[in-house]
């Protein structure tokens, strides 16, 4: 498996605080049957600030720490970015890392809460300029949960989205997990990825959410996934269904 979402880089974010907990971050990986995963710390989202030159050299010295310790995970840089107005000239700086440093793939996370009224401007800008918005866990923001409509449109005009295991998998409750299946029966979600911060609280579940993921829908439906995350590595197009609203079912009263 790849993973492409992880806070494994020591000692720069709200992940793995250590070269010793990253080494048990990557031994549960490895457990799970992941070889390959992608560390995307935060940026600019108001605690954290991570840019691309540090990010590629935190990377290196994490896989060859993990080389010294016989771990055969393989590490790849990327970066979790919180959306912001300067964006893209920040990328033109040389300051934000697509994933990989290979892909034309760009992480985005909202705040929270709300989706910023530009947010649909700076998507087709990043588009503009050859890159691909990966809207992270859209299932965990409120304004998304309650009109779903705006995610659709977004992932209408060409933006791509990323789920996090633990909530497909009931981790963060039958909510998240409830509007987690909508947004996969719907084509509204592109990428599974573990979003993992430790190996405890924020695991992996990786191998748990590929597992349900078969048995509610089906093989072809867990290799749309995990094709689609091999297509970052690659440098390729992913594979995209047609989007389709969420439909919300109507709840009946007594009269």
């Amino acid at each position: 498996m790849i993973d492409i979402h992880c806070h494994i880089l020591p000692g720069i974010d709200d992940g793995s605080g250590n070269f010793t907990e990253s080494l048990l971050m990557a031994k549960q990986a490895k457990k799970e049957g992941i070889h390959t995963i992608i560390a995307t710390p935060h940026h600019q989202n108001g605690r954290y600030n991570n840019v691309k030159s540090d990010i590629i050299q935190k990377t290196a010295e994490l896989n060859e720490y993990l080389q010294t310790e016989n771990i055969d995970v393989k590490i790849l840089p990327g970066q979790e970015t919180r959306i912001y107005g300067e964006l893209i000239e920040d990328y033109e700086a040389g300051k934000i890392i697509t994933l990989a440093n290979v892909s034309k793939y760009i992480f985005i996370e909202l705040p929270p809460d709300h989706i910023p009224d530009y947010t649909h401007q700076l998507c087709f800008d990043l588009q503009m300029k050859a890159l691909t918005p990966v809207i992270v866990h859209p299932e965990r923001n409120a304004e998304i949960i309650e009109q779903p409509d705006k995610l659709y449109r977004l992932v209408k005009n060409g933006a791509t989205t990323q789920i996090t295991a633990a909530s497909f998998a009931g981790d963060f409750g039958h909510k998240i997990q409830k509007f987690t299946f909508d947004l996969v029966e719907s084509n509204l979600t592109h990428f599974i990825a573990s979003d993992a911060h430790n190996t405890k609280k924020r695991s992996f579940k990786m191998e748990k959410a590929y597992d349900l993921l078969k048995k509610k829908y089906g093989t072809d439906t867990l290799y749309y996934f995990m094709e689609n995350v091999e297509t970052i590595l690659d440098g390729k197009d992913m594979y995209r269904e047609m989007p389709e609203r969420v439909k919300r079912k109507k709840i009946l009263g007594l009269f």
